[in-house]
């Protein structure tokens, strides 16, 4: 199959994500009216579990079809340093005022959970040592650990999420939804199917882009899959930034990292050949190193709000972010 279809199929599976995602922040909206969950909850909850369908439907596909973990792997650590640089993105978007100027330092709690989650999954994939529970060879002890500090994060951030409303920064308030309950609901579902079906091909697309270009299938997860699938979250954050909702925006971009380390969990299981982070390679520590180093950037850019750019449009916390993304990439090539 020659290098132009293998990129058309990629071209035409981003498409169907974009489709997909670009209803996510409408509908997620009216569905935060009606619930009551609010915009920042929809967010964390609800949009950050939905626009993770690909990396997980992906995940699935490369662990037991493409039989391709670092695929896997390199599509939900990849997606983690994706989706923090998603914030300079937004930061660069938002037109005459910085973007930590406008949402709540209440954001750092989830960034926090995130550092947590991805900080372990580091520790567990250095030296690949094997971590396998006796007598279920083929999962690791990490997983059920990673289960519970999910399990911690969700139920901390719903129990902090009333307690610590900051009004200055709150989103504007819906008070005529463009669309019912029911037909929130219905529009959320198909935007959903349209995500999963792209996820389901992407990792097959991923794997031929990987031969065409002699690159590892860590670099390739990484860069083109882990890109893809976080289409969604690019799509619903910059449509909440035009709805006049920063914290909807932010909220889904660091509620879904949470949610990717989650999606490491069920691929685990399906992963035979014993614990996943033993089988794959270690430049995906470059990816958590990227991944921490970047959420540190972001909590410190809300909490001190930095007022010196160093280019237009851009703070100079963004600009951070946008330089250690790159550098990410570009050693992983080389080292790959």
């Amino acid at each position: 199959m020659g290098v132009s279809t293998v990129w058309i199929e990629f071209a035409a599976a981003l498409g169907l994500v974009a489709f997909g995602g670009a209803r996510l922040s409408r509908c997620g909206e009216a569905i935060g009216h009606h619930t009551g969950l609010g915009t920042t909850g929809v967010g964390l909850f609800l949009l950050a579990t939905v626009t993770s369908l690909p990396e997980l439907v992906t995940g699935v596909s490369a662990v037991q079809f493409a039989r391709a973990p670092d695929i896997a792997v390199g599509v939900i650590l990849g997606s983690c340093v994706f989706n923090v640089m998603i914030i300079a993105i937004l930061d660069f978007a938002l037109e005459r005022v910085s973007l930590y100027d406008r949402v709540s330092r209440t954001h750092v709690l989830s960034a926090c959970f995130g550092v947590l989650l991805i900080g372990t999954v580091g520790f567990c994939m250095f030296g690949r040592i094997d971590w396998a529970i006796p007598g279920i060879a083929s999962i690791g002890l990490y997983t059920p650990v990673l289960l519970f500090g999910y399990w911690v994060a969700v139920h901390t951030l719903m129990v902090e999420e009333g307690r610590f409303v900051d009004p200055e920064f709150a989103d504007r308030v819906i008070d005529e939804p463009e669309m019912d309950s029911a037909g929130a609901w219905r529009g959320f579902a198909l935007a959903a199917l349209a995500v999963v079906a792209a996820g389901i091909w992407l990792p097959f697309v991923g794997e031929r882009i990987a031969v065409q270009l002699a690159v590892q299938d860590t670099f390739a997860g990484t860069l083109f899959i882990a890109f893809a699938t976080s289409l969604p979250e690019i799509v619903v954050a910059l449509a909440a930034l035009r709805q006049g909702a920063p914290n909807l925006a932010v909220s889904n971009v660091l509620g879904s990292n949470i949610f990717n380390i989650l999606i490491l969990v069920p691929l685990d299981v399906l992963y035979r050949e014993g614990p996943l982070l033993a089988g794959v390679s270690e430049l995906h520590l470059l990816s958590v190193v990227s991944a921490v180093t970047m959420s540190a950037v972001a909590m410190l850019a809300v909490l001190v709000r930095p007022r010196q750019n160093l280019f237009p449009r851009m703070g100079s916390a963004s600009a951070v972010l946008v330089t250690i993304y790159l550098l990410n990439l570009y050693v992983m090539y080389v080292l790959g």
